[in-house]
């Protein structure tokens, strides 16, 4: 008899990735045949469940006990929104910049780029370069994981993408540094536990961030 688990990982395994064209860029990012939630949160991806009722730091003393020795451009320079989530992705592409998917997006039709954070591969922005998208700097909701009934993760989750098509081949060893601290600071920050901290493809029908991608590799490093 099949599993629960056993059918979910097949669902994934065999969910579509997609990479369109649109105009005269690529269009960046994966994509389901269905918005549904795969499974309900938050059961914890990494070790055991941590405390989930401590409510998010918005200032104060907090903030400067909590990993303010970190560049200068991963603070929100405004009133910070309460975050609650951390969702992984890979763009897809083996190349990119924010810039260049913020570009892609507008082309698509969003507003702006739809994640928070790029870190590069070093094929279009600098190897384990975290760049700090606009919407971060507004505190701005998310759109990189629209997942039906469940708007929190774009309202109140943190996206942040992996230059490179992780269904392919590994993140770099930058990038898994980059990620990890940049994980560790947004978490120590909004004191959102690991049971909040996804992968793409851990709340819809896609295997973004890519079947490479190692959770348990970035568990270790935070």
């Amino acid at each position: 008899m099949m599993t629960r688990w056993t059918f979910l990982r097949k669902l994934l395994a065999a969910a579509p990735m997609y990479i369109g064209v649109v105009g005269a860029g690529l269009a960046v990012g994966c994509g389901a045949n269905r918005a549904t939630l795969v499974r309900d949160p938050p059961q914890p991806i990494f070790g055991p469940r941590l405390a989930e009722n401590r409510k998010p730091a918005t200032g104060g003393a907090h903030s400067r006990q909590v990993s303010w020795n970190m560049p200068a451009d991963w603070r929100p320079a405004g009133r910070e929104r309460p975050w609650r989530y951390i969702v992984i992705h890979h763009s897809a592409t083996d190349w990119g910049s924010a810039a260049q998917f913020d570009r892609i997006h507008r082309a698509r039709g969003w507003d702006e780029l739809g994640y928070h954070f790029v870190i590069g591969n070093g094929s279009g922005s600098g190897g384990g370069r975290v760049e700090v998208g606009s919407r971060w700097t507004k505190q701005k909701h998310g759109a990189h994981c629209k997942v039906a009934g469940h708007p929190e993760y774009n309202d109140f989750g943190i996206g942040i993408c992996l230059v490179g098509n992780f269904n392919e081949t590994r993140p770099t060893e930058a990038q898994m540094r980059a990620l990890a601290n940049l994980v560790r600071y947004l978490s120590a920050r909004y004191r959102i536990p690991r049971s909040r901290i996804f992968g793409h493809g851990q709340l819809k029908a896609t295997n973004c961030p890519g079947r490479y991608f190692d959770y348990a590799d970035l568990w270790r490093r935070l």
